[in-house]
């Protein structure tokens, strides 16, 4: 079988698309690389996805926490210090035992049967838990730059008038998303290497539909050599880092756009004819 053959093969089989058979005898680098290429997508599925979530649950927890009542502030100081205090590791375990619980039959709602069994899978399972999780750091970083904002900014605000939805639309939000920005890119790229810890999580791979390190961990354990597979993985993530530092960096310039110092500088020819 040719490189292109076992690409063809293997390429999307982390999907269930290809052969069903993982290779058992005579190993190649290019059936590492593409396998592992092709467990990456579930990497990409759950960093990717529990960013997008966390996003959007984090600010609101950020705003939560900033606000003056303390029936929103409370809830989320806890949340915050729960997720951010207790290991990663130990969060997939609690919650696979928890989703473990819930009745193998599911449980009606009005009437309507609700499935639960699709909730220990790890598509389901570990992308909630990974949601929360990123949700939670998140949150900090986005509160520290809500407190960071200059006073002079919201006071400006007040004095034109703009207040309520339309002062954290207009000055709030992308003030502290331009001052969130470098540590939020940080959580990004920690979140995606965090996806590799879903293999030694409780929740199983489907029919061998695992991530990288599955399929990682898979050659070591039939060559005995770990150097040829793991650092495939490495590899993997290096780019990966590249490829989100190179997207949140655009996002970045984009949110300091206004700054005089991004702001590139035209040379302009100013002859002087008469003196």
């Amino acid at each position: 079988m040719t490189c292109w053959e076992t690409i063809q093969a293997y390429g999307l089989r982390s999907l269930g698309i290809g052969e069903r058979l993982l290779p058992s005898s005579d190993f190649t680098i290019c059936q590492q690389v593409t396998l592992i290429g092709s467990g990456m997508i579930w990497n990409l599925y759950f960093g990717i996805l529990a960013l997008i979530f966390g996003f959007v649950l984090a600010t609101a927890i950020a705003m939560a926490r900033a606000a003056r009542s303390p029936w929103l502030r409370k809830p989320a100081e806890w949340f915050i210090f729960v997720f951010r205090g207790s290991p990663l590791f130990i969060q997939f375990f609690l919650a696979y035992e928890a989703l473990q619980l819930l009745p193998k039959a599911g449980f009606e709602i009005f009437g309507i049967t609700v499935a639960t069994s699709w909730t220990t899978k790890a598509w389901a399972g570990a992308l909630f838990v990974m949601f929360l999780n990123t949700a939670a750091y998140s949150a900090e970083i986005f509160y520290g730059a809500l407190r960071s904002i200059p006073r002079g900014d919201l006071e400006a605000a007040d004095a034109y008038g703009i207040t309520g939805w339309h002062k954290f639309r207009r000055i709030q939000w992308p003030t502290m998303l331009r001052l969130a920005w470098p540590a939020y890119t940080n959580e990004a790229i920690f979140l995606f290497h965090a996806t590799t810890l879903v293999f030694f999580s409780g929740f199983p791979a489907f029919q061998q539909k695992g991530d990288a390190l599955y399929y990682a961990n898979y050659f070591a354990d039939k060559t005995f050599n770990p150097f040829i597979p793991y650092p495939i993985v490495g590899t993997y993530f290096i780019l990966l880092t590249l490829l989100v530092t190179l997207l949140f960096g655009v996002v970045n310039r984009y949110l300091n756009r206004h700054l005089p110092s991004n702001q590139r500088s035209r040379i302009r020819l100013r002859p002087q004819v008469i003196r």
